[in-house]
Order: structure tokens, then sequence, then C-alpha cells
């Protein structure tokens, strides 16, 4: 084993005063569905917005005068960008980060804040990857890897420190998957310190590699596939997190995009914390039921970032409250005279549905004449409240269709 409890202490003493030791969280609602205490280690309020800069800075810290002189390259897919260039930021060194082309435009943002200079490169993240090394053998760079390091190890593990003291009574330990640093760190530090803990890894079932590489004994790629907790979208594990993962983790659960969404869902709804894909993975998992729980166990899920694109936040939490029964399309015909409109639309509000959204169809819908096709997005209170508006415009003499979520081919 190459990462050691006390290589984690010693990386807690570098991080003191660096990083935010964060919160661990009471989420009673969550506690309720599951049937288990539960607990969210709050690492989306961490400085950069995730658990990387504990990381980074381990590493960067730890170089020669003369590594940091030349500087530091990296690449990633968002979060890795944003901790490496506020790592060296602190050290007031040079960092180039190589970010894909299709990294969200606030992380992009965010790693030129930080004072970085960055290079968009690639339609794929192996694609940047690869032009980082090149960067690295050209100007001498040091490479700081995403997760397949030790001291990157080392840093991520003191979430795990932070977990042990703040709730010592945990029983599981829920952490999201990528290449494996940050559970590596957590799992490495918990077992350590708690060996009765259970520690559940959570990979996005549209790029999971992890059960198949542990199947395998060695690291292998998925297919790889797109996700919206683009943060663990990694196809392949690293060298050096296998291994500890392989020891340290009871087990590894999937989660579909649906899942993730009602995550990051439930995190706005009931504890006011913006959380990316990757960050809800663990709770996903929990809200699903894919993690077998005791009575009296005792469940830390880590929310390991919050850099969420806003766009693809609304575009969630809109979806969610679709499938809640929050929000419902109705589709009706009404005669194409003035002021039909406005009767169906009292109608509605007899009911205290609010209307979202009024399309009209004519030739799209192929309305027969003197008739025009309306399309109502409404909001409603929940499902129940959803059939009772239907029911009041049928009773009212309209015939009402409603629109499901829809089956759309992947």
């Amino acid at each position: 084993m190459t990462v050691k409890l006390s290589d984690i202490q010693d990386a807690r003493k570098i991080l003191k005063n660096i990083i935010i030791p964060t919160p661990i969280l009471a989420d009673a609602r969550l506690s309720k569905e599951i049937g288990a205490d539960a607990y969210l280690k709050a690492e989306c309020l961490q400085k950069s917005g995730s658990f990387k800069l504990r990381g980074g800075y381990n590493k960067i810290h730890r170089l020669s005068e003369q590594e940091k002189k030349l500087g530091v390259v990296a690449a990633s897919a968002g979060n890795h960008a944003q901790g490496v260039a506020l790592a060296a930021s602190l050290h007031n060194i040079k960092a180039t980060i190589v970010l894909p082309d299709f990294a969200p435009l606030t992380k992009i943002t965010a790693t030129k804040n930080f004072g970085a200079e960055v290079i968009l490169y690639g339609s794929t993240f192996d694609e940047a990857l690869a032009h980082s090394r090149e960067l690295q053998e050209k100007h001498g760079y040091t490479y700081v890897h995403a997760f397949d390091d030790e001291k990157i190890i080392a840093g991520q593990g003191t979430i795990g420190l932070e977990i042990v003291e703040d709730l010592p009574d945990v029983s599981v330990v829920v952490v999201p998957i990528g290449g494996g640093g940050i559970i590596s760190g957590i799992a490495l530090a918990v077992k350590t310190l708690l060996p009765h803990a259970r520690i559940v890894g959570v990979q996005a079932e549209n790029v999971a590699s992890v059960n198949a590489s542990l199947l395998a004994g060695k690291p292998v790629s998925s297919e790889g596939g797109q996700s919206i907790a683009d943060g663990i979208a990694v196809k392949r594990p690293g060298e050096l997190t296998l291994p500890i993962i392989q020891e340290y983790v009871d087990e590894i659960v999937e989660v579909s995009e649906e899942e993730i969404a009602r995550g990051i869902f439930h995190c706005v709804q009931n504890n006011r914390l913006v959380v990316e894909g990757a960050g809800a993975a663990g709770l996903a998992a929990l809200l699903a039921k894919k993690i077998k729980l005791k009575r009296d166990d005792t469940v830390c899920a880590v929310l390991c970032g919050g850099n969420i694109d806003p766009n693809l936040l609304a575009r969630v939490l809109e979806q969610v409250l679709v499938r809640q029964g929050r929000y419902i399309m109705l589709k009706l015909l009404v005669p194409d005279r003035p002021g039909m409109l406005a009767i169906l639309l009292n109608h509605v509000a007899e009911t205290r549905a609010n209307v979202i959204e009024v399309y009209h169809r004519r030739a799209m819908w192929l309305a027969p004449l003197g008739r025009v096709g309306i399309e109502m997005l409404l909001e409603v209170r929940d499902e129940q409240h959803g059939r009772e508006v239907t029911k009041h415009l049928e009773h009212s003499g309209y015939h009402v269709e409603r629109e499901g979520v829809g089956d759309w081919e992947e």
C-alpha cells in the first residue's frame, strides 16, 4: 500500500487554515425516507466549490523550488482544474490547465478567475489529457494528476478524518467515484480508524468502470457515455486507486441520470444546497434504495462538489418537477372565437393551478376547422391536484389529454 494514514494526517497539517473543514449536516427528510440516521458532508461548500483543493494543495505544497519555478499542468473536466488553479495561485506559481471543449462555461470561467492559463483542447477528456502530457514534456511542468497520485489521494483523505471526528458513530459512508481519488483517501482514513464502518462507492451507470475493473483485477475502461455527473464521468479508474478500492471499499453501486437528478433536486429543496451531479451521486443512491441499511445505521453521504452550470440546474429542477407531477402539460380543443381562451383560463384559475405557459396549435395539430388546439403547462401542488385539475376541466365540457413525460430514444 503506497498511501498510509500517516500521509493523510500529514496532509491535514499542511491544509490547516487553507481549506474549510466543511460541515456535516443532519438530513431529517432523507433519514425518514431511508429509515436510518442520515447526514451530508457538505464538501460542495469547499473553496473552489469541491474537494479538489485538498489534494491539489497537498501536491503543490510539496514541490521543490525548481518545480514551483517551472509551474504545473493538469487536465480536468472542471473541478480538478479549479482546485489546482487555486492551489497554484496560493503558492504564486504558474498553472496551465487543459480542459476538453465540452467543459461547462462556469468551470472554465472559474478556473481562469483563479489565475490559471486555460487551454481548451479535444472533444473528450482523454484528448485533453494527452495534450496536457505533451505540454508537460515540452515545458518541464510538474503534472498534477486528478486522482492517480499518492499526495492527491492523501489530501482527499482528510475528508475521512473530518467525518470520523465529527460523526464518530458513522457506520456507512457513501462516496462518489470517478477515477477513485476521493474514495481511496476517505476509505483508507475511515476504515483504519473505524474498521466496522462500511464504505460504499457510487458511479454514474452511463460511465461505470470500477466494478468491471475489480472483476478483471486491473483498471479497464468503460465504453463511456454522457452524464450530468460530469465530475465522475471518468472512463477508467487509476492504477493506484483501484487496489485501495479493492481493499477498503465494501460495495460499488451505480445510479441512473434520473436518480442523480433527483439527488440534485433533494439538496436544493430540502437542504438549501446547490450540488452538481457528481456531488449528488451518493445521495442519489440512498434515495433510490440502492444501498442496504439497518435501522441503527448512521449514514454519511459526501456531497463532493457544487459546481453545476446554472442552465443545467434549471433543467434538472424542471424535469424533476415534471416527474413528481408538480408540472403538468394539458392538451385540449376550444372554439376558435374571441374570449374562448379567457374562459378556459378562468376554469383553470378555479382549481388554483398556476399557468406557466400557453400555446395555440392549429396547423401543427391539424386541429378541426373552427377550433384551435391549446397546450397549457401548469404548476400544481402534487399529482393528486393535477388529477383534480383535469377532472374539473372535463366536467366543464372540455376533452382533456394529459401529456406524459415521454420516452426518448437515446
